[in-house]
């Protein structure tokens, strides 16, 4: 005969009925988990980078490469074909106006200076010449000229004699004829040797003339020689430092051969180059950003070369600071040239997973996981890329490379 459980047991039962289904629940549990950790892939922490999504202005740049020029730099040419003689200021000393950089050989043009001054005087002596010849010429002409003239004063008192014997029958008529051609063959005389003095005084006054021309400018080819022999003494016509010199004494040089090079180094600007598939994005007045040792330095293009060289457009960026201390010349550079921007954007520090493109989707970190959520990008620079949409401000966002992860939804954190 079954006799009826007491209280106690039927509750000491009961506890253990639940404690069994309660490890059963967290085997299946743990399984459940266990079986999920299997299937999930799974990264360290301390292999990604992440940044937090922010607002905040974002640039979109053009990356190029510059170099530090002086902002004002004189080429020194040689004025004469010559021999370097002497090299009396070598590279990176200072000069100031005056100072001699160079000495070049000027016996060539000594030679040929020489001979246009000699030319010159025999000119001048060829001209008081002329003039003494043409003078006596002229001399005699006037004397011929005044005996003509007398010659017909004289033949017009013959005919004026024989009119008046043919009026009282003491001449003929044939006389007066005779009387009257000779004053006329007199007086055309006369004409023709005034119109020969003219002439030569024309022929004087174009002889001069044009001697007066050689002379002149025989006079401002020794000034130029002269001028030349004295810049054969190569100087510096204004302050700076000596950044290169032809300095192979005994070498020639041909007239308008760069010899020496100064440049002023209180202030400089960048040369710089970028790919011509760009050269269409820049323009005269553009914003650029030149960056040396994560220093900044606003700017602006100020001029643009016309011709592509080697598939690259050389351009040139005038600074704001010209004169700050980061500056040297030839020093290399990072430059960015603005395109676009927007002074209030959802943006996340760049990194290697936006390099390879614009990616579709960004991992963001939500608890112990990276989940992937779609994403479009927008504008990017070296420094941040602008999210426009996908993101949240304050989401933490995977900027490190997921290539191995790009076709997994979701990663397990380790």
């Amino acid at each position: 005969m079954d006799r009826e459980l007491s209280a106690a047991t039927k509750q000491a039962h009961s506890r253990k009925r639940i404690w069994q289904v309660s490890i059963a629940a967290a085997l299946v549990l743990a399984a459940i988990f266990g079986v999920r950790s299997l299937l999930a892939p799974g990264i360290s922490r301390s292999e990604i980078r992440t940044a937090v999504v922010e607002r905040g202005p974002v640039v979109a740049t053009l990356s190029a490469s510059g170099v530090v020029v002086p902002e004002h730099e004189q080429a020194i040419t040689s004025p004469i074909q010559a021999r370097i003689e002497q090299v009396v200021r070598n590279a990176g000393e200072q000069v100031k106006p005056g100072d001699q950089v160079l000495l070049l050989d000027r016996s060539f043009t000594q030679l040929a200076y020489d001979k246009l001054k000699d030319e010159q005087q025999l000119n001048q002596h060829k001209s008081v010449q002329m003039r003494l010849q043409l003078d006596k010429k002229l001399n005699s002409l006037e004397s011929q000229l005044a005996i003509k003239r007398m010659n017909v004063k004289s033949l017009q008192a013959r005919l004026e004699d024989e009119q008046y014997l043919l009026k009282i029958g003491g001449g003929t008529q044939e006389q007066v004829k005779q009387a009257e051609l000779n004053l006329k063959i007199a007086q055309q005389e006369l004409a023709q040797l005034e119109l020969d003095i003219e002439s030569e005084r024309k022929l004087l006054r174009a002889d001069e003339q044009e001697l007066r021309y050689t002379l002149a400018m025989n006079g401002r080819s020794l000034e130029e020689l002269e001028r030349k022999m004295q810049q054969a003494e190569v100087r510096a016509t204004r302050p700076g430092v000596v950044t290169w010199v032809k300095n192979e004494i005994g070498s020639s040089v041909n007239t308008g051969e760069v010899i020496a090079r100064l440049a002023d180094l209180s202030s400089f600007r960048v040369q710089a180059s970028i790919s011509d598939a760009f050269a269409d994005q820049l323009h005269v007045g553009g914003d650029a950003i030149t960056r040396i040792n994560n220093t900044d330095l606003k700017g602006s293009i100020v001029a643009i070369e016309p011709s592509v060289k080697n598939g690259t457009v050389t351009f040139y960026v005038a600074l704001e600071e010209k004169s700050h201390q980061l500056l040297r010349p030839s020093l290399r550079v990072d430059l960015f040239v603005t395109t676009a921007s927007k002074n209030d954007a959802l943006r996340i520090k760049n990194g290697p997973y936006f390099n390879s493109g614009s990616p579709d989707n960004v991992f963001v970190l939500r608890e112990d996981e990276l989940v992937q959520v779609p994403a479009r990008t927008g504008m990017s620079n070296t420094d941040f890329v602008e999210l426009e949409n996908g993101a949240q401000p304050g989401d933490v966002v995977v900027i490190s490379d997921m290539k191995d992860f790009e076709h997994v939804q979701k990663v397990r954190l380790k």
